[in-house]
């Protein structure tokens, strides 16, 4: 990570998205006093198997479960959007409550999800890619000009420009982040969105196979990864 990262914004589509992507890089951050704010665009109401539950009920608890979860990693604050599960679109009122957020809390670096259909279906979960490509638009040049959403400027939210955008990534990344000493909260907090897990030990081996795969070409025992864009001064 380049010098001078003070403050790290994650904006994913749903509760435990950011667990699942980056959550040992948040954990190593926050536990190097680097402000991390959590940005949650939709509210989740959707992720669930049980017919007997409704989606005002679920959103409840998975709001409560990230809540949790940020808790553990010792992420400073997290900001839930509420659109719905499921249904985000590209829309001039989720680029300008993204850019708000971007405003407030003026982060150097973001860390959104892949933006790019892939084979990988987590990946190329249609939220997902909204939430990211909508990040990007934010990044630049939406928060970091004044006429852009002037509407902002009245609510006492200037422009802000970050310096780094990392894009959660699985294949031939540019940055890989060692989590080794942080696999467990990692876990941990994955374990918080327990309406989500189902066979937690089953997922749990899932999740260390691949974060040693992903850390193996670098002699870690676990890792994350990263595509790494830089934005020009």
């Amino acid at each position: 990570m380049t010098e001078g990262i003070r403050r790290v914004m994650v904006v994913v589509a749903h509760p435990d998205d950011a667990e699942f992507g980056c959550g040992g890089s948040v954990a190593k951050w926050a536990r190097e006093g680097k402000e991390v704010t959590y940005v949650i665009l939709t509210n989740g109401d959707k992720g669930s198997g049980d017919r007997a539950m409704t989606s005002e009920r679920l959103a409840k608890i998975r709001a409560e479960e990230q809540l949790n979860a940020a808790r553990t990693l010792g992420v400073e604050r997290v900001r839930f959007l509420g659109y719905p599960d499921g249904e985000l679109e590209d829309t001039r009122e989720v680029r300008r409550d993204v850019t708000a957020e971007i405003r407030r809390w003026r982060p150097n670096l973001i860390v959104t999800q892949n933006p790019f259909r892939s084979l990988n279906l987590y990946a190329s979960h249609r939220d997902h890619r909204i939430a990211a490509g909508v990040a990007l638009d934010c990044v630049y040049p939406l928060a970091r000009d004044h006429l852009s959403f002037p509407e902002l400027l009245a609510r006492g939210l200037e422009p802000h420009k970050v310096r780094e955008v990392y894009l959660m990534w699985w294949e031939n990344p540019e940055v890989v982040v060692d989590i080794s000493d942080a696999m467990d909260l990692k876990l941990k907090a994955l374990a918080c969105h327990a309406s989500q897990m189902g066979d937690f030990a089953a997922l749990e081996a899932r999740v260390r196979e691949r974060s040693a795969q992903l850390g193996k070409p670098k002699g870690f025992a676990y890792a994350e990864t990263f595509n790494r864009i830089v934005i020009p001064r």
